[in-house]
């Protein structure tokens, strides 16, 4: 049997670098991409390291020639794709909330978390179709679940997430014909860059969630997890 091919959006470091370290681990070959090419050859080489197939391949989330050459680079070297975890984002709200963000991090914000993997996804799909067992993996955020825990504050992160997720509603249903199911995932709150060296939650724990959602037997589309469970909306 072949090796799953996986490719792991900002995958140089936190929960992305986690994600790619433990589909290694599952003998997955993973493309590890990150914005920063000497940052990411850097990750790559760390799990190299450790005897796993990984490789790294340069990503701009923002940028569509750069999105376009990525799958038709993924076609010329392995014709199909397994699983695609979109978890590259950004949050750079600061302080500022509902009251006063300005547009133009809304607009950052959206281009990268939402905008970004919508276009990754709709490039992909072609190849991951080739895969008798597709996966797309959205690494969300319980912030942006329209439900009582919403709160204030952080809204375009929060706006994006929301998003997120519904476009991972959109192509499940969209590509419930097919043999790929999409679902999103919660981290939790976890000690990384973003998260800060206050949170409760290893990037251990953040990552288990999507790497079991790409590989074990989860039998669902169109569903928002955490810790392996679902969770609403």
């Amino acid at each position: 049997m072949r090796r799953k091919i996986a490719i792991v959006t900002g995958a140089n470091r936190g929960i992305g670098f986690e994600i790619a370290k433990q589909l290694g681990k599952h003998g997955v070959t993973v493309i590890m991409t990150a914005r920063k090419e000497d940052q990411g050859m850097a990750a790559c080489d760390k799990l190299k390291q450790e005897g796993l197939d990984v490789h790294f391949h340069q990503l701009d989330m923002t940028n569509e020639f750069s999105i376009r050459k990525l799958a038709y680079d993924m076609r010329e070297q392995f014709g199909v794709v397994d699983i695609l975890v979109n978890n590259a984002g950004i949050s750079i709200d600061g302080n500022k909330d509902t009251t006063n963000i300005d547009l133009e991090t809304v607009r950052t914000t959206m281009e990268t978390n939402v905008y970004g993997p919508l276009l990754l996804s709709q490039v992909l799909i072609p190849l991951m179709q080739e895969s008798a067992d597709g996966r797309i993996v959205n690494v969300s955020s319980s912030m942006g679940a329209l439900n009582d825990g919403m709160g204030g504050g952080y809204f375009a992160y929060s706006m994006s997430k929301t998003a997120l997720n519904a476009l991972t509603l959109k192509l499940s249903a969209d590509l419930s014909s097919s043999k790929i199911t999409v679902n999103s995932m919660c981290p939790g709150w976890v000690r990384t860059d973003m998260g800060t060296a206050d949170a409760p939650r290893s990037v251990e724990q953040g990552a288990d969630t999507a790497v079991w959602l790409a590989t074990g037997d989860v039998g669902t589309t169109g569903k928002f997890f955490r810790d392996r469970s679902v969770i609403s909306w």
